[in-house]
């Protein structure tokens, strides 16, 4: 059986590909994500990068709030059947 590839050790194209990376793209925060992955490479030290690690939080939290409304508005109103 072949090993499976090391996670560090992927191209750009995989990285595209990543269901993460898509996921987090869409939340607008991609930037401050990338911010907290590379302190974290610089530093090797998630202590030394709760700046980062704080601006990813609250656009994350921030993204959820929004589409926690947006769901709440959407959500069809309940409609009573003739019986």
């Amino acid at each position: 059986t072949m090993a499976s590839p090391s996670p560090h050790n992927r191209s750009r194209s995989e990285d595209e590909d990543d269901p993460v990376d898509r996921m987090i793209s869409k939340t607008g925060c991609a930037e401050l994500h990338y911010a907290v992955q590379e302190c974290m490479a610089e530093h090797q030290d998630w202590r030394k990068c709760q700046r980062q690690v704080q601006n990813f939080k609250e656009c994350m939290l921030a993204f959820q709030k929004s589409k926690k409304e947006e769901s709440l508005q959407k959500a069809p109103t309940p409609s009573r059947v003739d019986e």
